[in-house]
């Protein structure tokens, strides 16, 4: 049986559909595999499996040592940008009063040269235009303003006279944020989550990595399918469905029968990096220019809609 003509026809001035697709042309997207994926059970920050886990409001589970080395160079960070803001204002504070007292003694200066019959020569275009200062016949030159007019003069091809940009320093904030989430985070409002283990493996020495957890309510294993709420009352971690259908009704947790209320209920976040998606965006894009083929032409990142 012959083949379509148009697959065959090649003798057009454009590319058809086929041989673009053929020539990887076009936006080629490919599912996240299992390895591109944090574990429910690994820190946000290390990416390795918790250790005294800590959670947020927002459901980002960290070890307890990362968030708080986290939470600390920020408070540091933040201190040091404080300083430098501060002294940044000290320092335009003191200028300030300088410019105001050579102001002062220009026009002490003048107004004596006026009174004693000599009339000052002023080189500064800026102080020329100044409404206030004296404007006669220049008859004498002081070696002072042509210094200040040197200093002043915006002359690049100079060493001493080229203008140097000031760096402005911003005055920061003083909360700490979540390196998850990018909300604001404070110590206080963490809470430790506990996991159950599952008691039936057999295997007396697991390694944190082969360590298996299950719901307490359903006893079904935690995986990354499942959706997990924590209560930040007692730090019980349950799967969803078990969460909505006791624990949002009867306001109690099943495990250490604490009360609980509707705000309690944390939803966790699970799966995803700094370089993988989160929830269900688990498919990376590029943009292939025509004639990139496999990826060795140029590539942009695929638009965002």
């Amino acid at each position: 049986m012959p083949q379509r003509h148009s697959k065959n026809n090649n003798d057009l001035a454009f590319f058809t559909y086929d041989e673009k697709r053929k020539l990887g042309y076009g936006t080629q997207k490919e599912r996240l595999g299992k390895d591109s994926i944090k574990p429910f059970d690994a820190c946000c920050l290390c990416l390795k499996p918790l250790i005294d886990p800590m959670c947020c409001q927002k459901g980002h589970v960290f070890c307890k040592e990362c968030i708080l080395e986290c939470l600390l160079s920020q408070k540091k960070d933040i201190q040091r940008k404080l300083a430098a803001h501060a002294a940044q204002q000290k320092q335009e504070k003191t200028e300030e009063e300088e410019k105001l007292m050579l102001q002062k003694a220009r026009e002490l200066d003048a107004f004596d040269q006026q009174n004693h019959g000599a009339v000052p020569q002023y080189s500064d275009k800026n102080y020329n235009k100044d409404k206030n200062s004296f404007h006669g016949a220049n008859s004498v030159k002081a070696t002072s303003y042509e210094e200040e007019a040197l200093r002043t003069m915006k002359a690049f091809w100079l060493p001493s006279a080229t203008p140097e940009a000031t760096l402005k320093v911003e005055a920061p904030s003083t909360s700490t944020i979540c390196p998850e989430g990018k909300e604001k985070l404070k110590l206080k409002t963490l809470f430790p989550i506990y996991l159950t283990e599952d008691g039936y493996d057999d295997k007396k020495s697991m390694s944190a990595l082969e360590k298996t957890y299950i719901c307490p309510s359903c006893k079904v294993t935690l995986t990354n399918t499942l959706s997990l709420v924590a209560l930040s009352s007692c730090g019980h971690v349950f799967c969803k469905k078990c969460a909505n259908k006791f624990m949002a009704v009867d306001k109690v947790c099943l495990v250490c029968n604490k009360g609980c209320k509707e705000r309690n209920l944390v939803p966790l976040e699970k799966g995803g990096t700094g370089f993988a998606g989160h929830g269900d965006h688990l498919v990376a894009s590029d943009f292939k220019h025509l004639g990139s083929g496999s990826g060795l032409g140029l590539v942009r990142p695929a638009m965002k809609t």
